[in-house]
């Protein structure tokens, strides 16, 4: 039986594209290896933005900045009964250190045409994953002033 966490995660991605090509990364999960986004949780004391550029970094090794909100989606794992708030963030990469160690579990990052995204959702860690993607391309943008960190 799936006991589901009392609480919601906070978590945070960006939707990176370049060249018409969106960042993803591949990262070992307890279903095996998976697609996502660069996503992770909110540290204490971070702002939901700050946490979305640092979590790209850290997982893909590209410095981004975050230019909009594309969504607040609510999820629930079947797999594990979790429940995750997840705001992400279309953001525009800016530099990239080739030499930085990725988090532990992050296999690689890569850059993905939509078709091949679209192709590979058995990979993706979450249905998050696809959907972010087609709120991006559907021109979904909020002010990032909308998330106000007091």
């Amino acid at each position: 039986m799936i006991r589901a966490s009392p609480r919601p995660a906070v978590t945070v991605a960006t939707v990176v594209e370049r060249q018409g090509l969106y960042l993803v990364v591949e990262e070992h999960t307890r279903g095996g290896l998976r697609l996502n986004q660069p996503a992770g949780h909110v540290e204490a004391g971070e702002s939901i933005v700050a946490a979305a550029a640092r979590e790209t970094l850290e997982e893909s090794a590209w410095r981004v900045d975050p230019v909009a909100l594309v969504g607040i989606y609510q999820w629930r794992s079947a797999e594990s009964g979790q429940t995750f708030v997840r705001f992400t963030f279309a953001a525009t990469a800016r530099e990239h250190e080739p030499a930085r160690p990725l988090d532990a579990g992050i296999v690689r990052a890569m850059w993905l045409s939509y078709d091949d995204l679209a192709a590979s959702t058995q990979q993706h860690r979450s249905p998050l994953v696809l959907r972010s993607v087609d709120d991006y391309r559907a021109g979904l943008r909020w002010p990032l002033g909308l998330i106000a960190s007091l």
